[in-house]
């Protein structure tokens, strides 16, 4: 069993196409988006529908629920610099991809084979904007998934790419496929710097164990060159 997990494209097209490309290279039995696909970047429509034509399931990032609700962009931490793509966002899109975006959800739950679950979610299991890092301290991380038995859990936001033991659990972040970023962003803080490649993982598992491979797709970055 294959499943591929992508995150925070930003309507950055490009990337995905790039990511959807390895995809089919790599072989996948499912694809998951854990949120944030259509705000800042330069195609908000073309994401959204491409995102759809994939018929996979799909999570509510805090970007998406703003979309939603334009006037809680402050309770969803986005950035003030950030709202004018906000609303050129907004209008640029019609009734059937709000529709779509309405059809995220807050979390995904997946039966691996091996007697595992896999946990889908943007930012941890009770948020959409709660940062989990590396850095993240363990007592924290222990409250953060209180009532989680997943053994595995999945959650992008922070747009750095993770792989971290806790407990008997594991928690992988694939990046970010439209923004993958050199240091976590502090919010009110500096912009972070961006890597020139986009960012995802395909998880594997069989009756005999599993494995993730944190993936890095090179692709015409608009930033380069």
């Amino acid at each position: 069993m294959r499943i591929a997990l992508i995150s925070d494209i930003h309507a950055n097209l490009q990337a995905l196409k790039a990511v959807l490309e390895d995809i089919a290279a790599q072989g996948a039995d499912q694809i998951i988006f854990l949120g944030d696909a259509a705000t800042i970047g330069p195609y908000p429509k073309e994401t959204l529908e491409t995102l759809q034509a994939l018929n996979c399931v799909c999570i509510l990032g805090n970007h998406d629920a703003t979309l939603l609700e334009p006037t809680q962009a402050a309770k969803f931490q986005i950035a003030d610099s950030l709202l004018p793509t906000l609303d050129r966002t907004l209008g640029c899109l019609s009734e059937s991809h709000f529709s779509f975006l309405r059809s995220f959800r807050p979390t995904y739950e997946v039966e691996l084979q091996g007697r595992l679950t896999l946990l889908c979610f943007h930012a941890s299991p009770r948020s959409n904007i709660e940062m989990v890092l590396s850095t993240t301290p363990e007592k924290t991380l222990t409250e953060i998934l209180s009532g989680q038995s997943a053994e595995i859990l999945a959650g992008g936001h922070t747009h750095i790419q993770m792989y971290r033991q806790h407990g008997e659990q594991v928690i992988i972040n694939p990046g970010s496929v439209g923004s993958a970023f050199v240091e976590a962003y502090i919010p009110g803080g500096a912009n972070p710097r961006l890597l020139p490649w986009a960012e995802y993982a395909i998880l594997r598992a069989d009756k005999s164990g599993w494995s993730v491979d944190l993936r890095r797709v090179r692709y015409d970055a608009p930033w380069e060159g």
